[in-house]
């Protein structure tokens, strides 16, 4: 079966933010970079690097995470999302382009991740935040 990308802007990409922000505080993410999500059959599946500031004062290293999900669209387990968020490294910020472009050469993908700067993102997570909390 064929996999289909799909736009970036998503409830699938809303969701992976706000558990993002569940790992790592948003007051630490310098970038973001979202792959396109795939669609394969049932299934859809997307992954983030994300690069935070170290918790370490005075520190010009980065951590590095990786945020993957799986999201069943379709059939008897429709709307199952399984998410994981994971410190991979500790390395300067321009060392997250060489990740980044590393996802994206094992992926075979030749679509750009979109870079989202730390404040856009901090700006999306409470936007989001305030839409869901009761």
């Amino acid at each position: 079966m064929a996999q289909q990308t799909i736009p970036l802007a998503s409830d699938a990409r809303e969701r992976l933010l706000l558990a993002i922000a569940e790992t790592v505080p948003p007051e630490r993410i310098a970038e973001i970079h979202f792959f396109p999500p795939i669609r394969q059959g049932p299934l859809e599946t997307g992954v983030a690097v994300i690069a935070a500031e170290s918790a370490v004062a005075g520190r010009e290293r980065h951590v590095v995470y990786t945020a993957r999900y799986r999201w069943t669209r379709k059939g008897p387990e429709r709307g199952k999302w399984e998410c994981e968020v994971v410190a991979e490294a500790d390395a300067p910020l321009v060392s997250v382009e060489v990740v980044v472009r590393g996802v994206q050469q094992r992926a075979n993908d030749t679509v750009e991740p979109e870079r989202v700067s730390g404040e856009d993102a901090r700006a999306r997570i409470t936007d989001l935040r305030c839409r869901t909390t009761p």
